[in-house]
């Protein structure tokens, strides 16, 4: 134990050094300032949105350590893991000597954050609650670990890809919809979250009126309000289907129209992710709710990524 608290404190005093040495301020998604030394050349990463958007950086070959939830690419599998999102081990963080630890603020909490502070390890905050945030806040960590060229490619193509589906859909209105988060005890989500703002890219709106993030509601509720599609989200379409496959016949359901009327998206989960595959689920959920603005390509070359 002692021989842990002396390589503690000098991986701390070490990183304190180099940050004092060369290092540059930045202010993070949170509001907050952080001091991060550069060149970076040892990320941790505390979620997995941050380490996808590594890997899409291409500073893979930086990242030293991720979370036990880090499974994209298949290669994240391979780093160092450090724990959990909630509750990362500390110990294993300080004995990768890290330049920074790159944070959300959507899944880490505040102590660990402080935790990392008080031992002299930079900690950045990534944190978007609309689509534009997240492509901003994909450029803002590209300029700390020192990826600006590829940071401006990624935003470049997915900006484009943003404003060609804003084209497509600007004179369709939008369909009413319940996106199932959870389904028993039945969960949706509130209209000020960054999942919210993906779907009404994608040309939807949801019909639960909520301040909170994750509502309960009731079925009954949803009977009432009838919105014109039901939601799903999973890893695979066949997964998603067999959870409205699940619901077809039991009560509540069945008296939804949408249910009757087959009306089901199934959306990839990445939809959820404040990352670069973000847009290939919003574009996968726009083509579903609104066929119609796809049925004749325009004549614009934009680039996109794989549906999942």
């Amino acid at each position: 134990m002692r021989a842990f608290i002396v390589m503690f404190c000098l991986a701390a005093l070490a990183t304190s050094a180099r940050a004092q040495t060369n290092s540059i301020t930045v202010t993070d998604d949170v509001g907050r300032e952080v001091r991060v030394p550069q060149p970076v050349l040892r990320i941790v990463s505390l979620a997995p949105s941050v380490t996808e958007t590594i890997y899409a950086l291409g500073a893979q070959d930086r990242l030293v350590g991720d979370t036990d939830f880090c499974d994209f690419p298949a290669d994240a599998r391979q780093k160092t893991h450090v724990g959990s999102v909630m509750a990362p081990n500390l110990e294993e963080i300080v004995a990768l000597k890290p330049d920074v630890v790159i944070a959300s603020k959507a899944g880490n909490r505040i102590e660990t954050v402080r935790a990392l502070e008080s031992l002299h390890i930079p900690v950045y905050g990534t944190y978007a609650k609309t689509v534009p945030e997240v492509i901003q806040s994909i450029q803002k960590m590209a300029g700390v670990i020192g990826a600006t060229e590829q940071g401006d490619k990624i935003v470049a193509g997915l900006q484009a890809r943003l404003d060609d589906l804003h084209r497509r859909l600007q004179n369709a209105p939008r369909v009413s919809v319940l996106f199932v988060v959870w389904r028993d005890p039945l969960i949706s989500m509130g209209q000020q979250t960054f999942l919210a703002d993906a779907i009404r890219a994608a040309g939807g709106e949801s019909v639960v009126n909520s301040e909170q993030d994750w509502p309960h509601v009731s079925m009954e509720e949803m009977v009432k309000l009838q919105p014109e599609y039901v939601i799903f989200s999973s890893e695979d379409r066949a997964r998603g289907e067999a959870e409205f496959a699940a619901v077809v016949n039991e009560a509540g359901w069945r008296d939804l129209r949408a249910v009757r009327d087959r009306h089901v998206a199934i959306v990839n989960d990445t939809i959820s992710y404040p990352a670069p595959r973000l847009m290939d689920a919003i574009e996968q959920l726009a083509r579903q709710l609104h066929p119609e603005a796809f049925a004749v390509q325009s004549n614009s070359s934009v680039t996109r990524g794989v549906t999942p």
